[in-house]
């Protein structure tokens, strides 16, 4: 059974401030809780030639699985806390969860406001394996740039997950941390103070996301705990009922989730999932081509003498 990682305000600032004091940058590294067979925790050059190194878990399977499913967290962004959902993956399907630009093990140290500039350094995760679809979903402040990256990866994406979408306007939880923390910026530690400066900036960024959003061809659905106080179902069904995108947009409402649904019960996080997963397409049979039948054709007489002989 794995540890409970930090929750609540206290919580997460407590291990922020001893991660901080130690230098570690998992707040209970998933090390001690699960082999690497099962999750792994790896390293990739992020793209566009940015130069920095992102840190995910992944998966690790033996060959690809069918369906791979890429995580783009929130703010602050610990893929530690998918741990448990990496962990019960059934081994038909794949998973990565990063740690965005300015988080946990990745870089650079500063924040990254422009959700433009995150996606291209995440692009990479979006690579699959012949044959194999890829699900991405993105949660919360990662919802945004998630869609900014299917915009630009479309034709390799089965469909695109938006969970618990952040739109700039916070609960009145999310509200009171923001507040407070901005009082304090100065003090808290790196992760808390990125999630901070993102989560206050973001109403400007979302400009980019609707654009995304109406050019993509790709299937998008919008999943929503109704006892969320982070980020307001309200604002996720008026973007679903405002959108005009090249598909229709799926609205799923969870009663009772509040705005984390990876970290309650595994089951219910896997059974959102599959829902979004569209049917895999039926493979078109095709006739081998026939022979050349050159050998019926009759060849030239050795007697015949050629026109005007």
């Amino acid at each position: 059974m794995a540890r409970r990682r930090p929750r609540g305000v206290l919580g997460l600032g407590l291990a922020c401030l001893e991660c901080a004091a130690v230098g570690r940058t998992e707040h209970v590294p998933t090390a001690k809780d699960y082999p690497e067979t099962v999750v792994r925790r790896i390293s990739f050059s992020a793209g566009g030639g940015l130069g920095w190194r992102i840190s995910a878990l992944v998966t690790p399977r033996d060959k690809p699985a069918p369906l791979k499913i890429v995580v783009i967290p929130g703010a602050p962004s610990w893929a530690e806390y998918w741990a448990p959902v990496l962990a019960a993956l059934p081994q038909d399907r794949e998973m990565v969860v990063v740690d965005r630009p300015g988080f946990a093990a990745s870089e650079p140290a500063m924040c990254v406001p422009d959700i433009r500039l995150q996606a291209l350094a995440l692009s990479p995760v979006l690579k699959a394996a012949p044959g194999q679809r890829v699900l991405l979903v993105g949660q919360s402040y990662g919802a945004a740039i998630a869609t900014v990256m299917a915009a630009r990866h479309a034709g390799s994406l089965t469909g695109v997950v938006l969970l618990s979408s952040f739109l700039g306007e916070p609960g009145p939880t999310a509200r009171f941390l923001v507040n407070l923390g901005m009082r304090v910026l100065a003090l808290i530690p790196r992760d808390l103070r990125n999630a901070i400066v993102e989560v206050s900036g973001q109403q400007t960024q979302l400009v980019h996301m609707r654009q995304a959003l109406r050019r993509l061809n790709a299937p998008v659905t919008v999943i929503h705990g109704d006892a969320d106080d982070f980020a307001p179902i309200e604002l996720a069904e008026r973007l679903v009922a405002e959108t005009r995108s090249r598909k229709p947009m799926r609205f799923i409402r969870v009663p009772g989730a509040n705005h984390f649904l990876n970290d309650g019960p595994v089951e219910l996080m896997l059974g959102v999932l599959e829902r979004c997963v569209p049917p895999a397409p039926a493979q078109s049979f095709k006739l081998p081509p026939l022979p050349r039948l050159d050998w019926l054709r009759p060849k030239p007489s050795s007697e015949q003498q050629p026109a005007g002989a």
